[in-house]
């Protein structure tokens, strides 16, 4: 064989194995975007931030954290919906974007069904705090001063759709009261109008509110679970404040865009499992007033969330709320 033909076949060897080579590269071996569907500084990205570098650690790649705020989690959503399935693009969503969006907005780009199911993470109530000058000390007056004046009480949320948006119209139907919602783009956002006075209330998620109820900036009246919670010291649950038909709560979790394969899904899984049960995960999310709360399995997360769009789209539609 002359020197020329064997450089031509060593050329055509290589350009073979350039294939398996890419299908066989172990991943991850990039850095991995995790997209967050509501501005900085709110739950979302609270927990993001708290996960993504124990995640990191466990993958052995960076997580990049991208906020894509905007029409209750949607965009974000979309994008990782349309995003190469190779592992490298995660979201981290709440029922809004997964459940309430989808079911009921036929204009999105993108089907709950586009979105792979990895794990739930986290649990928590929601927090309803107000403005201290407005003379609300308790559940009741919040109730007596809705019921005195209605559609006065403006309550900020992180969007139409979001939880902090049904965890209020749910409030509304069965307190009996008319409040006006005023959507944000992320929960900081609406917790800052509540401080500043341009809305009233808000019915927060905890890594929102309870710094600013502990700064004494806003005023705890409670949390959405029946009784009281570790999660939320010092504030009663619905049964103790008054209205114990009142009871909600909402989680994030992982997905990956439909397709991915299934050897990476459950990469991504056996990954934040070891980070969430790391204890300084554990007790950073605990001090924000959110408990981690793991699926057993990607299928097990799917079964969970047929079961959980039922209650979400069932409120939507019972409290006649627009999501659009």
């Amino acid at each position: 064989m002359t020197l020329f033909r064997i450089l031509a076949h060593t050329i055509f060897m290589a350009m073979i194995a350039q294939p398996v080579l890419a299908q066989t590269t172990p991943y991850p071996n990039k850095p991995i975007k995790l997209i967050v569907g509501f501005a900085p500084g709110g739950a979302a990205d609270y927990v993001a931030r708290n996960v993504g570098v124990a995640l990191g650690q466990a993958l052995g790649q960076s997580i990049i954290i991208e906020n894509k705020p905007g029409a209750g989690s949607s965009i974000a959503a979309e994008q990782v919906a349309k995003s190469a399935p190779d592992g490298y693009t995660i979201l981290i969503a709440s029922p809004s974007s997964i459940s309430v969006n989808p079911a009921l907005n036929q204009k999105l780009g993108y089907k709950a069904s586009d979105l792979q199911p990895v794990t739930k993470l986290t649990s928590s109530p929601l927090v309803i705090a107000v403005n201290p000058n407005i003379g609300i000390a308790s559940v009741k007056d919040l109730i007596a001063k809705a019921k005195k004046n209605p559609g006065s009480l403006n309550y900020g949320t992180s969007g139409n759709g979001s939880a902090p948006h049904l965890g209020g119209a749910l409030f509304s139907q069965v307190a009996d009261v008319k409040m006006t919602h005023i959507p944000f783009r992320g929960g900081s956002l609406a917790v800052q109008s509540v401080i500043a006075g341009d809305t009233q209330l808000t019915f927060g998620t905890p890594p929102s509110v309870l710094p600013m109820i502990q700064a004494g900036r806003l005023t705890g009246l409670g949390i959405s679970s029946k009784e009281r919670s570790s999660l939320a010291p010092g504030l009663p649950g619905m049964r103790e404040a008054g209205l114990p038909d009142y009871v909600i709560d909402f989680w994030y979790g992982f997905f990956v865009p439909a397709g991915t394969p299934a050897p990476i899904v459950q990469k991504i899984f056996e990954a934040t499992q070891s980070a969430l049960q790391q204890p300084n995960v554990k007790a950073a999310l605990a001090r924000e007033g959110t408990d981690v709360a793991l699926s057993s399995s990607p299928a097990q997360f799917g079964v969970f969330l047929a079961q959980d769009e039922k209650f979400w789209v069932q409120l939507v539609k019972s409290a006649n709320v627009s999501v659009d």
